[in-house]
């Protein structure tokens, strides 16, 4: 199905959202605008995180939100988190691709058997030479 300025109040009334919510999602994630069968993966995950946003939530939580996906996804997502949390929404984020996710984290931590062993700023941990040798094979 097409989701399209005509559908907004059906969407509305259907899901509780508001249509200009509606509108700034989709413009958010653009292929919320096309079909949703047949969707790759990368698509799957963009359209997860828009229906995280319905509720206008202040928290969102995301889980390997870049598994599976094609390099070229992972970046369309990781640049989507940034915009979310720039827009005044706070992301907890719990990623394994590490350069990535501490490339956009205000604040990160480093967890090993269930426990935090390091915590700092993205940019801090990124220049963390334990970090570098664990995580990012340098």
């Amino acid at each position: 199905m097409l989701i399209t300025p005509c559908r907004d109040r059906m969407f509305s009334i259907c899901w509780g959202v508001m249509p200009s919510t509606m509108r700034k999602i989709c413009s958010s994630f653009l292929i919320l605008s096309l079909s949703a069968f047949g969707v790759s993966g990368g698509e799957q995950q963009m359209l997860a995180i828009g229906r995280g946003l319905m509720g206008n939530p202040k928290l969102l939580l995301l889980d390997e939100p870049s598994l599976g996906l094609s390099p070229l996804f992972t970046e369309v997502v990781f640049g989507a988190i940034q915009s979310i949390n720039k827009s005044g929404v706070t992301v907890l984020l719990v990623e394994q691709n590490v350069y990535q996710s501490l490339s956009i984290s205000n604040k990160g931590y480093v967890i090993e058997i269930g426990s935090i062993v390091l915590t700092g700023t993205g940019e801090d941990l990124l220049n963390n030479q334990d970090v570098k040798k664990a995580f990012l094979g340098m």
